[in-house]
């Protein structure tokens, strides 16, 4: 009897241990779980389209464009006035898409080649987007040499207000992560163009875009930096941050895949065979995230004709709107480069109108 008392007391450390160790493991687990949903909610602010809440306006062009010109440098050219026209009227998207019906397993082919080869002119006109909208101080890092930039050179910048100069301070910059050694566990060195790199107080992979808080003190010292989502400065400081570049194999996936949450909520289609509105006249209800879809040499008519997800389907089927923006044009054809810059300015008065009223 004696005997068994003892070990029912030799037990009781051992019990107690084991308890003490359930609870360890439990605040372990709980400590776990709060660092990776932290990360999670970092990680958003680098790919962060969800949790956009100010209004967008994307347009969507299709890749043949760039098939009809007659050189190298003039397909440049022409890419550059569409990135241009994006920044001038604010465009926060910018689709490319196949205008034959590709299916969507083709995602990723036209946005991570890397060969030096020529390539489709879907996959020309997504690289000169991308590459005139980062940062001057970033492309070196973030675009490899390749055949199709080779006359980026000859294009005007597009001088937009995330492209800041070295002297130049403001309450974001953009930046790249690189490899440098950070001096606390934990954070990560960012070259955000100017003349040293700045610290941020999570790890990221090197090579990563990130929008980084400045703040107002112009010191460069090692305190971390916080990164914020793309969309912060237009969203607290009204300022432009440049347009994001999407690729879509056809006109359905444009409309399907729009990477907001909730999805494109009003639609514009833009064809010679569109409805005649003035643009004082054209009254646009109140949107969230509006889609402006232009088509190539033979229209959208021909895009959604060649797409088998709507083949047969009339235009004003697809679209909330279809609109002639330039009736009675001397030319028999627009180019379209000339399409977007006429379009934009004609819905700039319409989409300002929605957006006051938003306010």
């Amino acid at each position: 009897m004696a005997k068994k008392k003892r070990d029912e007391v030799d037990s009781e450390p051992h019990a107690l241990s084991h308890s003490n160790g359930g609870s360890h493991e439990k605040r372990k687990k709980k400590k776990n779980k709060k660092i990776e949903e932290e990360q999670k909610k970092k990680k958003l602010l680098v790919d962060d389209d969800d949790v956009i809440t100010t209004p967008t306006v994307s347009i969507a062009l299709p890749g043949s464009i760039i098939d009809n010109t007659q050189s190298f440098e003039l397909a440049t050219r022409l890419a550059g006035q569409i990135a241009r026209a994006a920044t001038i009227f604010r465009i926060d998207e910018v689709v490319v898409f196949d205008n034959q019906g590709k299916s969507p397993d083709d995602l990723h082919v036209t946005t991570v080649d890397t060969s030096d080869e020529n390539e489709s002119g879907t996959a020309f006109l997504i690289r000169i987007l991308k590459y005139l909208e980062t940062p001057q101080y970033l492309r070196k890092t973030l675009f490899p040499k390749h055949n199709s930039l080779r006359f980026v050179g000859l294009l005007p910048p597009l001088d937009a207000p995330h492209h800041l100069r070295k002297h130049e301070w403001a309450p974001y910059r953009e930046g790249v992560t690189v490899m440098q050694q950070p001096p606390i566990p934990g954070n990560t060195y960012v070259d955000v163009g100017l003349s040293k790199n700045v610290v941020i107080d999570q790890v990221l992979e090197p090579g990563t875009r990130v929008t980084v808080a400045m703040g107002t003190d112009r010191k460069l010292d090692d305190q971390p930096l916080q990164v914020v989502s793309s969309s912060k400065p237009k969203e607290e400081a009204g300022m432009y941050w440049g347009y994001k570049v999407r690729y879509a194999p056809n006109i359905s996936s444009v409309l399907k895949g729009c990477p907001y949450k909730g999805g494109y909520d009003y639609l514009i289609g833009t064809s010679e065979h569109g409805q005649i509105v003035r643009s004082s006249e054209l009254d646009l209800p109140s949107f969230r995230h509006l889609l402006i879809a232009f088509g190539g040499v033979a229209g959208l008519e021909e895009c959604i004709e060649e797409d088998k997800n709507l083949k047969g389907k009339d235009p004003r089927e697809v679209f909330s709107t279809y609109l002639n923006i330039c009736p009675n044009q001397g030319s028999r054809t627009i180019r379209s480069e000339e399409a977007v810059f006429i379009c934009l300015q004609y819905f700039q008065e319409p989409i300002d109108r929605v957006l006051q009223s938003s306010k």
